[in-house]
């Protein structure tokens, strides 16, 4: 079967994003299907398969709904779709946290299934040994810290980081035992500004801030927030560079008004015989 992949390019890769540490701020988006992935290819430096698909596309509470196939079918989807950009996937919570080696597996799984260049695991200090271990087997990791999705249910709901001298320090702690595990990369995410600003300082690795500091290496929005698809409470660290959401219902009734008015389909979308034509 055909496919209308974009044309190939050479991709961005987790080696050339470590070296923009300080430099060019890195431009990331999730994307979760091939339609979006082509319109987004040409603009970031690194789309993110994120775990938040199991929130936006699939209507879970929360991305504890995601699951080992739910990320490796739309890390292959994006993959298909882009062509330059770097594409790390999410590994879902449950694929990581219990073993090393089932961490190894799992990141495996993903890594071959998709093509993808890198996965993406939450924690620091807890799960050091994980990431030190799939770096090991190959595979390059993003970490991530401070606000953790898939840590949710544990804490009680979503809580900003960095409020307390305690919290600051294990903070530092997990920043810290991410870059020396070997990640190439870490998100930075729902942090107070000055401690997001003093990690990044503190890395050798880019840091890639949601809701944490300008001052990082690199920002990243899931995509529906940033078109205003959103139909939920939008977070306060969400900037909506477009209302999609009002367009979209806007086309659905003008689309449901014509139906019911028989206006559409019109002569011109319909095939007519040349002799009635």
């Amino acid at each position: 079967m055909a496919s209308d992949a974009p044309v190939a390019a050479r991709r961005i890769t987790p080696a050339e994003l470590l070296a923009r540490k300080g430099g060019v701020p890195i431009v990331c988006l999730t994307a979760y299907t091939y339609p979006i992935a082509r319109l987004l290819d040409p603009h970031v430096d690194l789309i993110l398969v994120g775990d938040s698909v199991a929130m936006v596309l699939h209507g879970h509470a929360n991305t504890l709904g995601a699951t080992m196939d739910m990320m490796v079918a739309h890390g292959q989807a994006v993959m298909r779709g882009s062509a330059r950009a770097c594409v790390v996937v999410d590994m879902p919570a449950g694929s990581y946290e219990d073993t090393v080696a089932n961490a190894v597996a799992s990141a495996q799984r993903i890594f071959d299934e998709t093509g993808c260049h890198a996965v993406k695991l939450e924690g620091g200090t807890a799960v050091a040994a994980q990431i030190a271990a799939i770096v090991a087997a190959g595979i390059p990791v993003m970490g991530h810290i401070g606000l953790l999705p898939q840590w949710v249910e544990k804490e009680g709901g979503y809580k900003i980081k960095g409020r307390s001298d305690e919290n600051i320090a294990a903070l530092l702690a997990d920043a810290r035992a991410v870059e020396a595990a070997g990640a190439f990369s870490v998100v930075i995410e729902g942090t107070m500004e000055p401690v997001a600003a003093e990690i990044s300082r503190m890395l050798a690795i880019p840091t890639i801030g949601i809701g944490a500091s300008s001052r990082c290496d690199g920002q990243v929005l899931v995509i529906d927030d940033a078109v205003g698809l959103t139909v939920d409470r939008v977070p306060k660290f969400v900037k909506e560079y477009a209302h999609l959401r009002d367009i979209v219902a806007e086309a659905a009734a003008a689309y449901a008004a014509d139906v019911r008015n028989r206006a559409f389909p019109a002569p011109e979308h319909l095939f007519i015989p040349k002799d009635k034509a």
